[in-house]
């Protein structure tokens, strides 16, 4: 029998960025639950869409899938337009997931010193973490305030949102490929100001039933890493390893169910430990 407490049965729930390593795991327990799960995603190539999530195991009447750049609002709504159509009401759920980073792979002109890092590297990471969640809570907020029916609203945040990089962890790059890797200041600028972005809309919405709360996880184990990477990281990590990949789905259930009711303007962190130390 499913806890009712825990339940998302039945809610419209949006993922921005739901192709990417975290975003499917979430799309894919939210459908799980008996949720109606829209993924907002820049490009949904039918091949991978149906490679993730393939056809004979995924009702697409309640798993639907837009083409949409939070960077450009009229996609936005283009796409919860063509969502309240087909599903006939406003989202109860949106989860700000989509976002960008720098990975130790990364190419030098990207991965400066602060007092060379590029502008307008600056300005396309924060307009893509920071400003698009800001549109997609707008967009989405003003449509769960209409229905008169409230919602949840859950961004994604990070540990470098919260602390500053340990650049340690990636000074190795300079004997290995020529040129130093410092972990950018743009995606910890941008993933700071998300945290007063949530307070602020869970003050601002919270008498209209709007609850807006922060999901923090920490570094997520990629086969694509290199092995000098994880084993820095996980040397400063109290629980001794990155996460899996859906290691978070638990945190997401809890955040959009009635589990969390009274809960807003939080930040939910799961890292492992990290920022304990």
């Amino acid at each position: 029998m499913t806890d009712s407490l825990f339940s998302v049965e039945g809610k419209i729930c949006i993922v921005t960025g739901g192709l990417g390593q975290i975003g499917k795991n979430f799309v894919a327990e939210l459908y799980k639950r008996g949720a109606k799960v829209a993924v907002f995603s820049r490009h949904v190539p039918k091949e991978r869409t149906e490679e993730i999530f393939p056809p004979e195991q995924y009702d697409y009447e309640n798993l639907k899938f837009y083409a949409v750049d939070i960077n450009a609002k009229e996609t936005i709504e283009k796409a919860l337009d063509q969502m309240e159509e087909a599903w006939g009401d406003a989202p109860d759920v949106l989860v700000n997931n989509a976002g960008i980073d720098m990975q130790p792979s990364a190419p030098p002109e990207v991965t400066r010193p602060f007092e060379t890092f590029p502008e307008s590297v600056f300005r396309e990471v924060v307009d893509v973490n920071l400003v698009g969640t800001f549109l997609c809570c707008q967009a989405v907020g003003a449509r769960m305030i209409a229905a008169k029916k409230g919602g949840s609203i859950i961004n994604v945040g990070s540990i470098y949102g919260m602390l500053s990089p340990v650049q340690d962890i990636y000074a190795y790059q300079e004997e290995q490929r020529g040129f130093p890797f410092i972990k950018p200041v743009a995606y910890s600028a941008a993933k700071s100001g998300i945290y007063n972005l949530a307070r602020y809309l869970a003050t601002y919405w919270g008498r209209k039933g709007i609850r807006v709360n922060t999901l923090s996880p920490a570094g997520v184990w990629r086969d694509t890493q290199d092995a000098t990477f994880q084993a820095n990281f996980t040397a400063r990590m109290p629980m001794g390893r990155m996460s899996r990949e859906d290691e978070y789905n638990g945190a997401l259930i809890f955040l959009a169910s009635q589990a969390s009711s009274f809960m807003t303007g939080a930040n939910l962190v799961m890292d492992g430990g990290w920022t304990a130390w």
